[in-house]
């Protein structure tokens, strides 16, 4: 009867079906999961850690088109996948120690969050997808800073000078307003402080003191929090001509702005955004796209790669600059006078 569960090749197909009809007359669910996982020190499934409630990885695009990659790098490799997310604002590392799996993609964590040391304390293999960048775990990811020093220096050739910044969370601490000089380059998120970094090199090189750069921080990755986010900033200063967004979903949500305020865009507000989710990329948002779908998948086949690892590996993939409709020159000196002093 064994062989007709683990071993079907060993036996005709008329065989096997008797076998397994009989042990279904008999009530027998074929072998204990949990005894062959004892048996084989194999669990059979690939851990997603991701530091959010789980209801994320199913409402955030960028995060679904991951998980979507991820999955089918599973499938090719007959694993299962199991979910264990962790509620940034709690420090329970329970679920980690519990998961029966052999081995964790960590997507998108701060470097110091407790999950993930939890995760490296376990003797199985660990990818690490976008952040944080450790040098001795392997990576997934892009060039964050590459990625947006090329968006910001193509609105400094469009003209923006005076620009603010929608950004995401910086570390795990709640901070919904404006972000010091500081906290921008302690940032725990290493993909959001590399972003961050891009846009100070490329406006400080073309003139403009940083500093002096409104930047605003929303702990909920929202269209909502995008739209409040954006409403902070143009409440300090109207006359910002570009609104740029480390993220998609803060962006549709900046373009919301805008439009309850009766602003133009492009014509008053330049707006953008980072990761070409779908909607964003439908709706004309100037962006950087990149291929989620595929990160998935290359974290996952690193991750079951059974070949020695003798060195961390890391895989960088491409991005690509979407010039969309949501970007122009910024509004002649003549229609300052809407916009105040």
């Amino acid at each position: 009867m064994s062989n007709a569960y683990n071993r079907p090749d060993q036996l005709s197909p008329e065989l096997r079906r008797r076998v397994l009809e009989t042990a279904r007359r008999l009530g027998y669910p074929g072998p204990d999961p949990v005894a062959r996982s004892l048996r084989t020190r194999k669990a059979g499934a690939v851990g997603l850690l991701l530091t959010e409630n789980l209801s994320y990885a199913f409402r955030d695009p960028a995060a679904v088109g991951f998980l979507e990659g991820l999955a089918l790098a599973c499938e090719d490799a007959g694993q299962g996948l199991l979910l264990v997310p962790a509620n940034p604002e709690r420090e329970d590392v329970a679920a980690v120690h519990r998961a029966g799996v052999d081995g964790f993609v960590v997507y998108s964590v701060p470097d110091d969050d407790p999950h993930l040391a939890a995760v490296l304390e376990r003797p199985v293999p660990t990818v690490l997808c976008d952040q944080p960048d450790l040098e001795d775990v392997d990576r997934v990811g892009i060039d964050d800073r590459a990625a947006m020093t090329e968006l910001a220096r193509h609105l400094i050739e469009l003209g923006h000078r005076r620009v603010g910044v929608v950004c995401m969370r910086l570390a795990r601490d709640r901070n919904d307003g404006y972000v010091s000089h500081e906290r921008q380059q302690s940032a725990r998120f290493h993909v959001q402080r590399s972003r961050l970094a891009g846009l100070a090199q490329a406006f400080t090189e073309a003139g403009v003191d940083w500093q002096d750069v409104p930047v605003v921080e929303r702990f909920d990755h929202t269209i909502a929090s995008g739209a409040s986010a954006a409403a902070q900033v143009l409440e300090r200063d109207p006359r910002i001509t570009a609104l740029i967004c480390t993220s998609d979903i803060l962006a549709l949500g900046a373009l919301a702005e805008a439009d309850r305020r009766g602003l133009r865009v492009p014509q008053d507000l330049t707006v953008t955004g980072f990761d070409g989710i779908r909607e964003a990329e439908q709706s004309g948002l100037t962006t950087v796209r990149q291929p989620v779908l595929e990160k998935g998948r290359a974290a996952g086949k690193l991750l079951l790669d059974s070949a020695e690892r003798t060195r961390p590996r890391s895989v960088t993939l491409a991005t690509e600059l979407i010039r969309g409709t949501t970007a122009a020159p910024p509004r002649s000196a003549a229609d300052e006078r809407w916009f105040g002093p």
